[in-house]
């Protein structure tokens, strides 16, 4: 199985990019998209809707504000919108999950801390809630695949120049804390970090500009424990650029 996982800063802007052209051609089982910064309705055109995939969307209820979507090959057996987090905020565009037989696919956009909407506040309540919603369904036969704009790096190696963004929102020490447990003690898994360990691999430029200014590894696909083996294969595609992030391709030894 094959996802590929992108946050498009305006679908609508990433399509006249060629976005669909290219992913006609990836092969992809699972296509999750995120910060779309549209409303379903906007969406009625047939390039949004792809032959052979089933496509979903969530939206925020807000013009040019959020939005995630999942594409599959597979009907799912049901659909989730949002987390169910008490503030509401996860039900700003910000989470669509998919169901299938063991496995659920979501498609992830966190609060970013930038504006007035996302505040810290906002986004370290988001991840507290967070936390504790995997913590919950750890105890679930069922395994998951979350795909997203987690706007937050881990390690050095995942910030470009990272001590001179140890001030910075994505970078701070209580999310750098948030990801350790995360990974450590609840016991989840980076998928791309487990078939790549190589520096200087990055998916998100904050100046807007693929390569201009320091890079930072903010889109992730963070899986389940138990399927830590059934990664394959891990990529940050570069050839092409469709927003000021970069998609992830990751292959898994799964069928849905």
């Amino acid at each position: 199985m094959r996802i590929i996982s992108l946050s498009v800063d305006g679908i609508h802007q990433a399509a006249q990019r060629g976005l669909y052209e290219w992913l006609s051609e990836q092969d992809a089982d699972i296509v999750c998209l995120q910060d779309l910064r549209a409303l379903e309705y906007e969406l009625d055109h047939d390039i949004f809707h792809p032959e052979g995939y089933f496509a979903y969307f969530f939206d925020s209820g807000v013009k040019h504000y959020n939005g995630v979507a999942i594409y599959t090959r597979h009907q799912p057996k049901a659909l989730i919108y949002g987390l169910g987090f008490s503030s509401g905020v996860d039900m700003e565009g910000r989470y669509l999950q998919a169901d299938f037989e063991h496995i659920s696919i979501g498609s992830l956009l966190a609060p970013s801390a930038s504006s007035e909407m996302e505040s810290f506040e906002v986004k370290v309540k988001f991840f507290d809630d967070f936390q504790a919603h995997l913590h919950k369904i750890t105890r679930k036969r069922r395994e998951y695949i979350f795909c997203g704009n987690w706007q937050m790096a881990h390690r050095p190696s995942d910030v470009q120049h990272a001590s001179n963004n140890e001030d910075n929102s994505g970078y701070l020490p209580h999310e750098r804390q948030w990801m350790d447990q995360l990974y450590r003690q609840i016991g989840y898994v980076d998928a791309f970090r487990k078939v790549n360990k190589d520096n200087d691999e990055y998916t998100w430029w904050p100046s807007g500009q693929i390569g201009k200014g320091d890079g930072w590894r903010t889109d992730l696909q963070v899986v389940s424990n138990n399927l830590k083996n059934r990664v394959e294969y891990g990529v940050i595609y570069k050839n092409r650029e469709f927003s000021s992030h970069l998609p992830v391709i990751i292959d898994y030894d799964i069928e849905l």
